[in-house]
């Protein structure tokens, strides 16, 4: 809906989905658990809608065959109930990964400051021995200042009768009694507070200090390995789930049409297309991560990567001026006309919206404004746009339409479209970026379709 780039995983498909019409429970449904209060109150109310649809569900699919229906409900069972459930989990361990990681990583930070206080102390004491006491050593500098001072200067005069430093200087026996004069009064300063230690004893109290932390950077990086293996068994869990959702629907495609009853194809459909909206969420995973590893950070000291020139970017065609609702037209769907590719802020309905079209083999100019523009910018490439749904018709919401965004309105893409005048939408950013969702809409002609 809104044009703010807001880069995060594609997560489970129905998240939003869930919070409207929940999942299913198709064997029985196991009780709420949470560690929480809340947390134990969403789970209660995702279990009533559970019972609640796959009551719906049922009463949709009577006549139907016992097997088939079955194949639907445990679909429905996997896509809204199994598979939002092992994603949540991979998000938990994820954040549980990446917080061990970071804890490691301050862990051995530590230990590196420690080891580099260590090798600067030893060659301190290279130069000076172990006994050089830094403290002794700037109380004594101070003494000396304060000696030399104005005031010291009167205080030497009443002492020793001296008219000047050099006066009392001179007076004293030598330079040694000098000396041992500023060290007794470096001394005494430093004991009052409590920082008399020499090179030698910080080396040993660094030493000390740096066999803790060493212990505990090799603990929290066993932790944060521990914690990575977690994260990446349940997202191995949740793929397993992914695939076995993607085999079950193939095998009930191919048996829909032996539904004899509208509501029956109708609720089968819907569960398809659930599942088909999860499978969606995990290519855009995949792809995401892909990119992220393509990522050029620039030559670490390994062999040159060959230097890529990029082609130039198109220019946007200019928003065509507004004009009056374009009149009905027949035709097909589609057009190469300015498809320069997806240049829509990934995470957006326009984003999805052009993407879900060219999986269908549906071309789309890749500027054709916010989602509540596309029906006005259409025309001018060459699309056909009218009331009538078609699956892969875009649908252009007016801003404020159904719940699109008031400013920038919002755009979907049809599904299926049925006999009793409703059809099916997939969208994406309903209640966030990347968040995808799917409703039935009835089209009384409200609605502007661009083929």
């Amino acid at each position: 809906m809104t044009n703010v780039r807001v880069i995060k995983p594609a997560l489970a498909a129905l998240v939003a989905a869930a919070a409207c019409v929940g999942g299913l429970a198709f064997s029985s449904a196991q009780p709420a658990q949470a560690d929480t209060y809340s947390d134990l109150i969403n789970a209660q109310n995702q279990h009533a809608a559970s019972v609640q649809r796959e009551a719906e569900l049922k009463q949709q699919l009577a006549g139907a065959s016992q097997d088939l229906a079955n194949k639907v409900l445990e679909l429905d069972d996997l896509t809204n109930n199994k598979i939002v459930a092992a994603q949540a989990k991979v998000t938990q361990a994820n954040e549980d990964a990446a917080t061990a990681q970071d804890e490691a990583d301050a862990a051995s930070g530590r230990l590196s400051a420690a080891q580099k206080d260590k090798e600067t102390l030893e060659e301190q004491i290279k130069q000076t021995g172990k006994d050089y006491d830094d403290a002794h050593a700037a109380v004594a500098q101070l003494a000396r200042d304060e000696m030399h001072g104005s005031n010291a200067s009167d205080v030497m005069s009443v002492v020793t009768g001296a008219t000047s430093t050099q006066d009392f200087v001179n007076s004293m026996q030598s330079r040694d009694a000098l000396s041992r004069n500023e060290a007794n009064a470096a001394s005494s300063a430093a004991t009052s507070l409590s920082t008399s230690k020499n090179r030698g004893e910080r080396l040993a109290a660094i030493e000390k200090q740096i066999a803790v932390l060493k212990t505990q950077a090799d603990e929290k990086a066993a932790s944060a390995q521990t914690a990575a293996e977690t994260a990446q068994s349940e997202r191995d869990a949740l793929d397993k789930l992914r695939q076995e959702g993607e085999a079950r629907r193939d095998e009930l495609s191919s048996m829909i049409d032996s539904l004899d009853s509208q509501s029956a194809k109708q609720a089968a459909q819907t569960v398809l297309i659930a599942s088909q909206v999860d499978s969606y969420n995990r290519q855009f995973q995949k792809e995401q991560q892909d990119a992220a590893n393509r990522v050029d950070t620039g030559n670490q000291g390994g062999t040159p990567s060959t230097p890529v020139t990029p082609a130039p970017a198109p220019a946007p065609a200019p928003a065509p001026a507004p004009a009056p609702a374009p009149a009905p037209s027949v035709g097909g769907q589609g057009t190469s006309n300015g498809d320069y590719g997806n240049a829509y802020t990934a995470g957006q309905c326009t984003y999805w919206a052009y993407e879900r079209r060219r999986q269908m083999g549906i071309g789309t100019p890749s500027y054709l404004g916010n989602g509540g523009d596309w029906w006005r910018s259409a025309p001018s490439y060459g699309l056909r746009v009218d009331h009538n749904p078609q699956v892969g018709a875009a649908l252009s919401f007016l801003p404020g339409q159904d719940g699109a965004d008031g400013t920038w309105g919002h755009v979907a893409v049809v599904e299926a479209v049925y006999g009793d005048g409703t059809f099916q939408i997939s969208e994406m950013n309903w209640g966030g970026p990347w968040n995808m969702h799917y409703r039935t809409l009835t089209n009384l002609g409200q609605y502007w379709f661009v083929h």
